[in-house]
């Protein structure tokens, strides 16, 4: 799934590919993907404008749009994109050149289908962009509310990160999971920051101590600048040792697997043993 990392590269993307750039039709039919809004009507909202601004917080990217009579006046609508699963952003460029960014499993095993192009903006020069989703689980819709997510992890300091870490009892990996209270960690991301930062998913957010808090803020910050510039956070240290039979890459203790939060979870069973003070409770 595009955690943080993939869904930076596609705003990234975005930016230096697809602003400014006159809109004459969008491909908006799928109504799953366009929910709440119906067919039609993000191409009525966006046919003649531009996209003039690309924005992320989390897994969410949202789109700043001109005026119809294009700059200077008042902009249109912004656009949330999120791209859920499996989704890649695909930005045609006016000489046909083709670049990407999101989910780097690019399922190379079966050739692409149409009907994976989920939603699709036609810009006046002759190219595209385009969101492409094998799962169908990425959504577009107009005026998107971020006002529900949690600072983003690449940008969260280090007072806001100890008041949301602490806070409960729940399990860490859950805590970080929470989209609500840190936007941007995935699984992989979860696991890779604890793993670095040496603590178990299963420590109690409350019961974490000021070394252990301050070691997984470290790690964060270190995990997603790292993860972002290596192309995914399926490039971390520890992700090619989460299989059955697996050995932790630093000490060479066996990997653990649990189900931490509703996700699959891996961990050293050396390094990131639950202390003893530490209910086993997920």
């Amino acid at each position: 799934m595009p955690e943080l990392p993939e869904v930076e590269i596609a705003r990234r993307l975005i930016d230096g590919q697809a602003l400014h750039r006159r809109i004459v039709d969008v491909d908006d039919s799928d109504g799953y993907v366009v929910r709440p809004h119906s067919p039609g009507e993000l191409r009525i909202a966006l046919t003649g404008r531009s996209l003039t601004a690309a924005h992320r917080r989390g897994k969410t990217i949202w789109l700043e749009t001109s005026g119809t009579g294009g700059p200077p006046g008042p902009g249109g609508p912004e656009l949330g994109m999120h791209l859920g699963m499996s989704g890649r952003v695909v930005i045609t460029g006016p000489d046909g050149s083709v670049t990407e960014g999101g989910d780097p499993r690019r399922y190379d095993s079966r050739p692409d289908r149409a009907r994976w192009s989920r939603f699709t903006i036609s810009f006046a020069d002759g190219g595209s962009l385009v969101l492409r989703d094998p799962r169908r689980l990425g959504r577009v819709w107009l005026h998107p509310d971020i006002a529900a997510l949690g600072p983003d992890a690449g940008h969260v300091t280090p007072a806001e990160f100890r008041a949301l870490i602490t806070k409960g009892t729940i399990a860490v990996k859950a805590r970080l999971l929470d989209q609500s209270k840190i936007a941007g960690i995935g699984n992989l991301l979860a696991d890779e920051i604890l793993w670095q930062a040496k603590v178990s998913p299963l420590e109690r957010t409350g019961s974490l101590s000021a070394a252990q808090v301050n070691r997984l803020y470290r790690a964060l910050r270190s995990v997603v600048e790292s993860a972002t510039a290596q192309g995914g956070a399926h490039t971390g240290g520890v992700i090619a040792a989460r299989h059955a039979g697996g050995t932790c890459p630093r000490d060479g203790a066996p990997m653990v697997h649990g189900t931490v939060g509703g996700r699959s979870t891996w961990w050293c069973s050396r390094e990131q043993a639950l202390r003893a003070a530490q209910p086993n409770r997920v």
